[in-house]
């Protein structure tokens, strides 16, 4: 293959004289790529066996740091590499358009930074929530809260900087972005009532993720599943997704039965009239019974007191406390304190009350002139 007079017509197409002399930085391109290619191959080694020794460590940071890093650094190899390559062309070819070589390369680090930075407060959050890999777990409602705050951090502050690098004034930015605030802050009031009262749920904490809330203002009742800053996902006891505003929890009442030390039983019982004389030792059995029973707290309000003589029946009240707050269990302490009080009542020789109704009927005897 003859390439004669190549130079010539390459010059007739108009590409630069200089780039038809590309013996030496032709090489060099090929030299600035082999060692990015070489570079990138021994850092993904080397990170990978950093990796490997810090899964064998108990401390959890070590390994969450390590594995953030090691695709963005892999990335920054080869955006060093390729802008190196990209500077040798530049000064072959002197072309205008390598005159974006430099803010490309400073504004990919920023990315590959914020990129970083990103992954490892989200890896920080998991972390944080797993009660085996910390002393002291936190809680999804406040990991998540911590988290979307630094990742918002450090985006905006990666923008800024961005910007900065491209040669935009930042405190021109900031004054518009000023302005721009009250602009969109009056036509998104609402959007900003439901994320400032995000915000005061995350600081207040009234509920956590996986707490059963309910609202006796609204038709609100079921489990947390999710606290965002504009909604609150809660799932209803029928299984359906509720999303309210977090605008509404600063003007309503919340009722959160998670956090109760105790579940109540406030029962009435009554006893037919002709039982009366059997009331105070039914009673006394009843009281004495609740004391004994392993699952009432008797540290709390314990009573067994007569309430009324209603219209078919003497009724006394049941009113205690069961050490338990979960649902099932109380259910169960319960049906238990309820048949032992059946018992007691069967075993002084009275009954339970039901509705009745008694019918007096008048004889009166006929006169002798009938």
């Amino acid at each position: 293959m003859h390439f004669d007079g190549l130079p010539e017509k390459l010059a007739s197409w108009g590409i630069p004289e200089s780039l038809l002399h590309y013996d030496s930085w032709i090489y060099q391109i090929f030299a600035v790529v082999f060692l990015t290619l070489l570079a990138s191959l021994l850092v993904k080694i080397g990170l990978d066996r950093m990796y490997k020794l810090a899964k064998r460590t108990d401390n959890p940071w070590d390994d969450i740091f390590v594995d953030s890093a090691r695709r963005p650094v892999r990335l920054l190899v080869w955006l060093l590499g390729f802008s190196w390559a990209a500077t040798v062309t530049q000064d072959a070819a002197e072309s205008p358009i390598f005159k974006f070589i430099h803010p490309v390369r400073s504004v990919g680090v920023v990315v590959l930074i914020a990129w970083f930075l990103v992954t490892l407060v989200r890896q920080l959050e998991r972390v944080l929530q797993h009660p085996s890999r910390t002393r002291e777990a936190l809680d999804a409602t406040t990991a998540g809260a911590i988290g979307k705050l630094l990742r918002a951090s450090v985006i905006i502050t990666s923008l800024l900087v961005a910007l900065q690098t491209l040669g935009f004034s930042i405190s021109g930015v900031l004054a518009f972005g000023g302005i721009g605030g009250i602009a969109v802050g009056f036509a998104a009031k609402d959007l900003l009532a439901n994320f400032f009262g995000g915000l005061m749920v995350y600081l207040d904490r009234p509920f956590l993720v996986g707490e059963w809330v309910r609202s006796p203002d609204k038709n609100i009742e079921g489990t947390v599943e999710h606290i965002g800053w504009r909604l609150t996902r809660i799932r209803t006891f029928d299984k359906r997704p509720l999303y309210v505003p977090n605008a509404t929890f600063a003007t309503i009442a919340l009722e959160n039965p998670s956090r109760m030390t105790h579940r109540r039983i406030n029962e009435t019982v009554g006893l037919r009239y002709c039982d009366i004389a059997k009331v105070r030792l039914i009673m006394t059995d009843v009281k004495a019974m609740l004391v004994d029973h392993p699952e009432i707290d008797e540290a709390e309000t314990l009573m067994v007191n007569f309430n009324q003589f209603s219209a078919s029946s003497l009724d006394f009240f049941i009113y205690c406390f069961t050490k338990t707050t979960n649902w099932i269990r109380y259910q169960d302490v319960k049906q238990d304190v309820l048949l032992k009080v059946a018992e007691i009542i069967d075993q002084h020789g009275a009954e339970i009350a039901f509705p009745t109704q008694t019918l007096h009927v008048q004889y009166e005897p006929e006169s002798a002139g009938t």
